[in-house]
């Protein structure tokens, strides 16, 4: 694989995530789009429909490309990462810990993991994203961590409480097991499990869970200046939201889909970005 990450900016313009990067200063918004176009091109690895074994030759391949970048010697399509990484601290177990977890969902579809696996997947696949970030940012080290640590979790959880149906149509099945079995639901057929009544008794706890990391998050992101923490601060907003409506739509099947409309989005980002 040799394609070169020319316009990270392109590959990040139609998310949810380009509003918050896009009104960062210049080097602080090229490097966060650096990590995102990262992330994006990994997580398209895991969730492609192609061979597991090409899947999982083509993340060792990004792993060989990291370690390269790393020692001296990047390939062509990380090359530009090497400004972010010198100017900012980037590590490089981060980025390995992001392959790490989009690998998790390769071997075999994720069905019901158990507590401590749900946590670690979550730690790879967004926490691990929020320890790049938060040096781009500029917080300090040991708020920064636990700015990763609770904001990471609190919004791949929002994701997996949001995505419990579209994640059923491709296999698989987030839900922890210990909450499946305490919600009275034993199979771990994700269809089977998306239809059951007592989703919401699995979901509820899970929602606690995901206030407690907004509500620490948020309360780090209070002791630094609004320009320091705006981005992480309108991505809390923007899951914040989604929760809302989650909770006000309900989690007993069927369940219509919840997403943020632009305007709803846009609202916020005035809010948390100009005013």
């Amino acid at each position: 694989m040799t394609d070169v990450d020319t316009s990270p900016a392109q590959t990040a313009s139609g998310s949810s995530f380009y509003a918050a990067m896009r009104i960062m200063p210049p080097a602080q918004r090229e490097a966060m789009f650096h990590i995102y176009s990262f992330c994006r091109k990994v997580d398209d690895i895991a969730d492609s429909d192609g061979p597991r074994t090409e899947r999982l030759e083509a993340l060792a391949q990004w792993r060989r490309d990291i370690d390269a970048l790393y020692a001296g010697n990047p390939p062509p399509r990380v090359a530009p990462y090497q400004s972010a990484v010198k100017q900012f601290g980037l590590r490089r177990e981060d980025f390995i810990a992001v392959i790490d977890g989009m690998e998790m969902d390769v071997p075999a579809e994720i069905r019901a993991p158990d507590e401590a696996t749900l946590d670690l997947y979550c730690d790879r696949v967004a926490s691990a994203v929020g320890r790049l970030s938060v040096r781009v940012f500029g917080l300090p080290e040991e708020d920064g961590i636990a700015l990763s640590h609770n904001l990471g979790r609190a919004l791949q959880l929002t994701n997996i409480l949001r995505d419990i149906d579209e994640d059923a149509g491709i296999g698989r099945l987030y839900l922890p097991r210990e909450l499946l079995d305490a919600g009275g639901i034993a199979s771990s057929d994700p269809q089977i499990v998306a239809a059951d009544p007592n989703v919401p008794k699995v979901c509820a706890p899970i929602v606690e869970r995901v206030k407690v990391y907004f509500a620490k998050a948020d309360e780090i992101m209070a002791r630094y200046p609004r320009s320091t923490v705006r981005a992480p601060r309108i991505m809390s907003k923007y899951y914040q939201e989604i929760l809302k409506r989650l909770l006000a739509r309900g989690f007993a099947p069927p369940r219509q889909p919840v997403k943020l409309s632009k305007a709803a989005k846009m609202s916020i980002l005035l809010r948390y970005a100009v005013f």
